[in-house]
Formats: structure tokens, sequence, C-alpha cells
């Protein structure tokens, strides 16, 4: 099974985080509530966030991550072997909880059903899960038990990841994402990345997707390695490199440069591009997605391209990622329009 949006080009889709409403952060930080009230506003949340994004006019959607502590300590809690060790800043000052590993891991519990049921069950739209890959799991967490690092990656694709995705997809999930941020940062690695990402998926009938974000120049560590992995989908950052001017030139379009040497390689996978920077305030005009995208139309091929943010939203205002959003989305349709009246 295959999802493909074959009845419209440039398919819109999210990548993950949201900001959390202060309403949502400040009640459940209240002791005198209740676990089963928390999870109801909880709820209140999640459904607002979908229905926001569906509204907004995204193809393809999910909660937000409403529910989600962060991406590296929420699944850490329930994978067996792990121990907290302490606070750790991450890339975009603010601080998770790294882990030490101190026996053999594996998945203690679905920790991604509750809320993947929930989103399944209200959204109209085609649902995408985001999961975080072993890899990453493996790379931000500090070894104690396993003999090498690519003994420790490979334990988590097939002791929780993999496990963690037969049981998503037997509850109905078609569409999964993949995020390996630390995919890249070692480039020596990559093979190692390749293997994970396969063990975890081979045989599962659903689409996956691999996000990997704020990479620069290490996508000349992928691009090699791109058609070995078994994904459909690579989503990936682009616009935080690229100028604020408009164009189809390559000086304008110098953060999608990149996407001629996956052509050179004999990439032929989809790209999720990314076409609004999720690092600065300013909103991009929907004529500058739309010159992103035809750019990379050009490169790769209209029929190829899904169009998303760099990255998930979480750092920025609810206010500017809706606005960001829908500039992504109405440049999405000016771009369909400009290839429509070609």
């Amino acid at each position: 099974m295959y999802v493909k949006h074959l009845d419209m080009l440039f398919p819109c889709q999210e990548i993950g985080s949201l900001r959390k409403p202060s309403w949502l952060l400040e009640y459940v930080k209240q002791n005198k509530v209740s676990e089963e009230e928390k999870e109801r506003v909880r709820n209140d949340a999640a459904f607002l966030n979908i229905k926001l994004l569906e509204d907004i006019g995204l193809d393809i959607v999910y909660d937000g991550e409403v529910r989600r502590v962060e991406m590296y300590e929420y699944p850490i809690r329930h994978i067996i072997g792990f121990v907290f060790a302490g606070e750790v800043r991450s890339f975009d000052n603010k601080y998770y909880k790294k882990a030490r590993c101190l026996n053999r891991v594996m998945l203690r519990e679905n920790y991604h059903l509750k809320e993947f049921l929930f989103v399944k069950e209200h959204a109209k739209k085609d649902v995408k899960i985001p999961i975080t890959g072993a890899y990453t799991l493996a790379d931000w967490s500090y070894n104690e038990y396993y003999n090498s690092k690519e003994d420790f990656v490979m334990e988590l694709a097939r002791n929780v990841v993999r496990p963690l995705i037969l049981d998503l997809v037997r509850h109905g999930a078609r569409i999964i994402q993949i995020d390996e941020p630390a995919a890249t940062t070692h480039p020596s690695e990559m093979h190692l990345v390749v293997e994970a990402t396969n063990e975890c998926i081979k045989g599962i009938d659903a689409k996956f997707i691999m996000h990997i974000c704020y990479s620069g120049n290490e996508y000349r560590a992928l691009i090699p390695y791109a058609m070995d992995m078994d994904v459909h989908q690579f989503a990936l950052e682009f616009a935080n490199r690229d100028t604020w001017s408009n164009g189809l030139d390559d000086d304008a379009r110098r953060g999608y440069r990149v996407l001629k040497e996956f052509k050179d390689y004999g990439y032929s996978k989809e790209i999720g591009l990314g076409v609004v920077d999720v690092h600065v305030n300013n909103i991009e005009s929907p004529e500058l997605v739309r010159d992103r995208i035809l750019y990379a139309a050009k490169i790769l091929g209209a029929e190829k391209i899904y169009v998303n943010p760099d990255c998930g939203l979480r750092t920025r205002s609810r206010d500017v990622a809706i606005s960001k959003l829908r500039s992504m989305v109405q440049g999405a349709m000016l771009a369909r329009s400009a290839l429509e009246g070609r």
C-alpha cells in the first residue's frame, strides 16, 4: 500500500510540532487537577490543532504533537533500559533530559498509540504520524551497555522502533514520518542510518518519510545513500539557507541548488520541500513560496514535490506559525496555477 496524492500537484503537509497553547500548559501543571481531566484538556487541544491545520488547507495533518514533551525525552520515558542523567541544551536554546542506556533496550508500550487513534478518529484529511528514529535516539543518549554504537542503534531499531511501527500500522497508520535530525551529523555513520532505517520498516505496508533538518552542507553526506534507504520520501529543510528574493534563477534559489546534486546521483524519490524558515518570524510571501516550489519542480519533476515547513514550528508563536502555513498553502496553489497555465 503506497499512499500517493495523484489527483493534485504539491500536496501540503506539516512536519510535526506546534507551540502548545498557554492555557494547556498552565492547566496540566496544576496539582489539584485529576489525570482524567488533564487528558480531556489535551484532547481538546489536539482537536483544535487538527481542525486548525485542516482549515488552513493542509492535505496531510497530525495534532501538532500536543501530547509530547519533546521528540527525544518523550519516547525514552517508554523504553526499558534507560535512566535519565540530567538536562542538556538543544539547538534552539531549549533543554531536554539526556538518558543513559544501562541495559538492553525494549519497548515498554506503544507510546504514540493513544494520540494516533485520536487523530485518526477526528481528522478528515490524510494523517501522517511522526516518530523519532533509532539512530537519533542512540546518538543523543549515553551508551553504557552495548559494545558498540552499531549494536546500540540496531537494537533500538529491532526492539523499539520496528515494534512501534508495526503496532501503529495494525491500528491503521498509513503514512509514517521517521524523524532523524542526527542522521547526517556524523557522515561516516550514514551506512548505519541506512541499515537501521531499513531494519525498522522492511516488509511493512505503509508509506515512509524520513525527515532530516538543519544539516547545511551535510546533505552531501545523505545524497549518496538516499536511494539505499527504503523510504518513499525525504522531508528536508531548504528555506533557512535560501534568499528572500523572488525568482527562479540559481542566485535567488541558492538554498535549493543542492537538489541538482540529488538529481545527479539518480535520486527519484519524492521530496518534502521545506519552503518556510521555522527560525524567523518574518512571513514568506506566497510568491516566494511559489518560486521555491517551481525551482525544485524544474529539477526533480513536479510530481515528486510535497510542500512543508523546514521543520516543526514549535519555536514560533502560534500566530506566526499559522501565518507561515497559510502562506505555504497559498504558494502551493500559485505554483499549481503557474504550471497549469503554461
